[in-house]
């Protein structure tokens, strides 16, 4: 498995967040980010997965467009970081992100790991989610990057443990 289905919640340059609500089949704003902070690339999650956190698991999908919530698009698994994420009331747990490139983008179409993207690339979405975590109360830390095989395995886990439980 290189390639996954994203589905967009809240899209690249987007100062709010949107989450899917499966109860109403719908897309809920939950947040306003702060003045310039923004989502560096289309954000969202990958159906039939489950993380630590009880959400599906998220990814970032770098490409030269913009999506909208709802939107699903294929994605080349590139791979992503490990992180924990520490809750206002002190609980920490794993929130892993992993990052993909959209199938059809030209710009990106040579990208294959998370080492093949241009310099700054990674910190800037690491320091992102630092930066968003930290303006609601919370720590994210960053604990290691992962490559494209490493995030594929991690993910193909999700979902057969997601279908088990399911």
């Amino acid at each position: 498995m290189k390639s996954v289905t994203a589905i967009i919640e809240s899209p690249k340059g987007c100062n709010h967040k949107y989450d899917y609500e499966p109860e109403i089949n719908s897309y809920k704003l939950r947040k306003i980010l702060p003045a310039g902070l923004v989502f560096p690339y289309d954000f969202g999650f990958i159906p039939d997965t489950k993380g630590e956190d009880g959400d599906p698991l998220d990814i970032i999908v770098i490409s030269e467009i913009t999506a909208f919530p709802g939107c699903s698009m294929d994605c080349r698994v590139i791979g992503g970081f490990t992180a924990e994420q520490t809750e206002r009331d002190g609980k920490s747990m794993r929130n892993d992100r992993f990052l993909g490139v959209l199938e059809i983008s030209e710009v990106y179409k040579d990208i294959n790991e998370i080492t093949d993207l241009p310099e700054g690339i990674m910190k800037q979405i690491e320091n992102f989610f630092i930066n968003y975590n930290k303006q609601a109360g919370k720590q994210f830390k960053v604990l290691e990057n992962i490559d494209a095989t490493k995030a594929c395995k991690m993910i193909k886990k999700q979902k057969s443990h997601h279908k088990k439980s399911a």
